[in-house]
């Protein structure tokens, strides 16, 4: 089964960003944060998205 959500560490492992750099995209609006009592969930959809519009490397 594949996850819809994962946690900041998941999400750190996933994409290779680090987690201050994570918490700096949520406060610049670059990706949402979703909030399941006290744990911040970010969604892979999101994820991708962010990733796959990041500009080439030239």
């Amino acid at each position: 089964m594949t996850k819809l959500a994962v946690s900041i560490p998941e999400a750190v492992q996933m994409t290779g960003i680090g987690r201050s750099s994570i918490y700096l995209l949520f406060r610049e609006g670059k990706l949402a944060r979703r909030k399941s009592g006290k744990r911040t969930l970010i969604l892979v959809e999101d994820l991708e998205r962010y990733v796959k519009n990041l500009p080439a490397a030239s």
